[in-house]
Order: structure tokens, then C-alpha cells, then sequence
């Protein structure tokens, strides 16, 4: 099969068109890959920010495809079934996070595109407890940002609570699926994007933020809660100042620069700062199913397999908007 391999970090994924296909083992099923899209994940693993990856590596962990073979083991998905693999990809079920629901806390747990090969390639491998049907309604294109993108939002927006007035920093493909949902849920979203991102500013108002603006500016009116996607440390306080008294800020990403030293001030008042840690297969079938329902609609530009880097340079400078998506 054809397939994008990482070599080492800080280096261009390789196109490598004889790779093996792999047969699944007992628990697995053997995917041909639909669409991938691209992840700011995915640019962490390769700019060697996330520092243990498996080498060499098939990126790619928002994975929509039809199974075309399954394990000895597998009872819950059959060949010609469409289904999602997304970021989390195995735990262990017997540590005290897996058996009190939090899964996505699981210390030996293994992720898909970082220690498992994911699915920048014409097929993969994955673990059948780890992959959720995908809705009708779809195409796979459109359906690969929910896994990821999406499920992250979605785990983001639950951690936030019921804020009537909820800012979104960071307009990209996580967000402009959260807004969706959150606009389903009646709440009002001001969109901070890259100072002087006028387009991004467009695209959030059209999907249905009251308001948009530069993230170093505070909102006409206080936020009841933010959710952070962008990478960057300096939006903490940032989102902390425009929050009101007994707000929560939530930072979504997987990887951030460091937060800066800021006034006490700014936390004062039962003001709450958390993180969000992958996902649990909850999420999934939670998330899904509503997405289904709204429906969520999402923004995608598409890339043949072999153009994997040109997709991942776009995405690192800022000039997609929605998602990228591999289609292989």
C-alpha cells in the first residue's frame, strides 16, 4: 500500500508506495482508508513537540474507512462496516482511571498516529473496542474531523458546563465544530482568532458567533467560560480577563507553550483553570450521535494522499480553514 511515514522528528514525511498491509491480530479489524484529516496532533508529533512516538510512524488519528478484514476475536464489526478510528486507541481496562470511567487517563494507554500507525495511508489496523460506527449522513471526508476535532470539542464544551456566554480562542477545526454544537445548545460564542485574521473572523460569524475578534482583545461583554484550541500559553490569562467570577477557562490541546506568570487577581474569585486529556469512547458515541442529530456540517479541504506535508504546512501557518483532509 501507499502510506506517509514520519522518520524522525523536524523532518518531511516520506511517501513510501510498497509498505506492507498488515492482517489484524485477534481484537483488531483491517481498515481501507476512506479519509484522514490532519490534526494540529499530528503537527505536535512531527515538529517534536510530542517527544515518543513510535519510529517509523503512519501519522494520522482521525481515520473514517470501511473494514475489510477482522480479528478471531471481534464479535461487534463485520467486513463492509464503516467506522471511525480516533486518538485513543488501546487501554489497559484494569487500572483504577479505566475502571472508574476515565479512561482517557489511563497511564499505559496508546494512541493512534503516535504509538500505533494511523491513517495517513491506504489502509490500517485498529483495536474493534476502539472504533465507533460512523452516522449515516456522512460522506468520509466530512466524517474524519469529528473524530478528533470533533470529540475534543465536544469533551471541551461538557468540561466547560452550561455557560451562557462562551469564548472560543483559537478558530479552527476543533472550533468550528464546538460552535455548531454550542450554537445547538443555545449558548452565545465570541471567536478569538490570530490578530488581524479578518477571514477567520468571517468564517466563525457565518457559522454563528455573536461576535469575533483579535485574541488579545477582551469581548464586549464578561465570558462565563473559554475553551483554549490554540497552542499558546499567553491565551490563558488572556481568557482568565475576559471571564467572569466563577468562570472556567479550558485548555483543549494536547500540547500549549508555556503559560506566563499573571495576576492573582485574575484567578480570584473561584475562577477555574483545567486541561482536557484525550478522550473516552463515551465521548465518542455521545458526540457522534448528537452530531447526527444537529447536524454538525463541517469545513473541509481535501489532499490526495502523497500531499500530506503541504496539508501539514498549511495547517502550522494558519491558512485553513476547518479541516484538512487526506483523502487517500
Amino acid at each position: 500500500m501507499r502510506a506517509m511515514i514520519l522518520d524522525a522528528a523536524h523532518q518531511p514525511l516520506r511517501y513510501d508506495r510498497q509498505k506492507a498491509i498488515l492482517s489484524p491480530g485477534p481484537h483488531e479489524v483491517q481498515i481501507r482508508v476512506g479519509a484522514c484529516a490532519v490534526c494540529r496532533t499530528d503537527l505536535h508529533v512531527v515538529d517534536g513537540e510530542l517527544t515518543h512516538p513510535k519510529l517509523p510512524l503512519v501519522p494520522g488519528h482521525e481515520i473514517v474507512g470501511s473494514v475489510t478484514a477482522v480479528g478471531t476475536d471481534v464479535r461487534s464489526i463485520k467486513v463492509g462496516d464503516r467506522v471511525g478510528v480516533p486518538w485513543l486507541g488501546w487501554t489497559c481496562g484494569a487500572c483504577a482511571y479505566c475502571k472508574s470511567g476515565r479512561e482517557n487517563l489511563c497511564p499505559a494507554a496508546r494512541f493512534t498516529g503516535y504509538q500505533i500507525d494511523g491513517g495517513y495511508a491506504e489502509y490500517t489496523i485498529a483495536d474493534a473496542r476502539f472504533c465507533f460506527p460512523i452516522p449515516p449522513g456522512f460522506t468520509d471526508a466530512e466524517a474524519a474531523p469529528l473524530l478528533c476535532a470533533g470529540l475534543i470539542g465536544y469533551r471541551a464544551l461538557r468540561l466547560a458546563g452550561d455557560a451562557p456566554r462562551l469564548g472560543l480562542y483559537g478558530f479552527g477545526a476543533a472550533a468550528h465544530i464546538a460552535v455548531q454544537v454550542a450554537r445547538y445548545r443555545d449558548q452565545r460564542i465570541y471567536a478569538f482568532t490570530r490578530p488581524g485574521d479578518l477571514a477567520g473572523q468571517h468564517f466563525a460569524r457565518d457559522l454563528g458567533a455573536v461576535w469575533a475578534g483579535d485574541s488579545n482583545k477582551l469581548p464586549p461583554e464578561p465570558l462565563d467560560a473559554a475553551l483554549i484550541f490554540a497552542p499558546a500559553g499567553e491565551l490563558v490569562p488572556a481568557a482568565l480577563a475576559a471571564t467572569v467570577t466563577g468562570g472556567t477557562v479550558v485548555c483543549a490541546g494536547i500540547h500549549m507553550t508555556d503559560i506566563p506568570s499573571f495576576a492573582y487577581g485574575l484567578l480570584w474569585g473561584e475562577r477555574v483553570v483545567r486541561s482536557v486529556a484525550n478522550l473516552t469512547r463515551r465521548d465518542g458515541e455521545e458526540f457522534l450521535a448528537i452530531a447526527a442529530k444537529i447536524p454538525v456540517r463541517t469545513t473541509i479541504s481535501t489532499f490526495a494522499l502523497p500531499d500530506a506535508n503541504e496539508a501539514l504546512t498549511g495547517l502550522r501557518a494558519g491558512r485553513i480553514n476547518g479541516a484538512a483532509v487526506l483523502v487517500p
